[in-house]
């Protein structure tokens, strides 16, 4: 786990929130302590708790969360996930950045979990994208794995997937490859997306081993499949969209 990565977005949201101070927290005694528990209303996968712990130590070192329950596991409504104890103030003003980390991954992680539990059974995977919020890549690609996701590439430095745009510029799907090798390192992805059977054919002809088929509708899918597996080397398929 990134430590420096939760260090900084757990900063950012509380620097958002609490700006100059929190005018609400002045009104509790400044050495009230308190007892506190996180309590889920509906099932769901955790993630976050990294983060949620974060959100209260960095306000206060003497705060102590007890959990009930790990990152990936499956959670009940009315259970209790967590008990906090510490100063009044610092927790009351952690809690809301502290319970957005926890709900927002949370969400993802369970999202997640229902798309790998639809094709349990089958050898496909359910993989993400770098549509994330912006700041919280890391976290929500975590969150994907918690709920039993795979993680793509986790940005443009550590892949190259080919768009229609770039194959446009290339000027060919098999020049736009053949660029991409020139440039890859040895052991870095080279996907390349296709919108037609015809372009899916081009692709392997011109030795494509990932392919991305872009709103294929289902029936085409199976064609898709078909014509992969006639190839002497398939490539591995993504189906995205639709």
């Amino acid at each position: 786990m990134q430590i420096d990565e939760i260090q900084r977005n757990v900063a950012t949201a509380l620097a958002e929130d609490i700006g100059g101070g929190d005018l609400t927290a002045q009104l509790i005694p400044s050495n009230a302590m308190v007892t506190a528990q996180v309590i889920s209303r509906e099932p769901a996968i955790l993630c976050g708790s990294a983060w949620f712990e974060t959100c209260f130590h960095q306000l206060s070192s003497h705060i102590a969360i007890h959990w009930f329950i790990n990152d990936g596991d499956v959670l009940q409504p009315n259970q209790i996930l967590c008990e906090i104890e510490g100063n009044a103030r610092a927790i009351l003003t952690a809690e809301r950045s502290a319970l957005n980390f926890l709900q927002l991954l949370s969400a993802v992680a369970t999202q997640t979990y229902q798309y790998v539990k639809a094709i349990e059974g089958t050898r496909s995977v359910i993989v993400d994208t770098r549509k994330t919020l912006p700041g919280l890549r890391y976290a929500e690609k975590y969150a994907v794995r918690c709920g039993g996701g795979t993680n793509h590439r986790i940005g443009l430095y550590d892949g190259i997937l080919i768009k229609e745009n770039h194959i446009i510029a290339s000027g060919s799907i098999e020049q736009a490859l053949n660029n991409a090798r020139r440039i890859a390192s040895k052991n870095t992805m080279i996907e390349i997306e296709v919108e037609t059977l015809d372009q899916m054919r081009q692709a392997l002809s011109a030795g494509a081993t990932m392919i991305l088929l872009d709103n294929f509708e289902l029936e085409t899918l199976h064609e898709a499949v078909t014509l992969n597996q006639r190839f002497h080397q398939p490539a591995i398929l993504e189906a995205s969209g639709n």
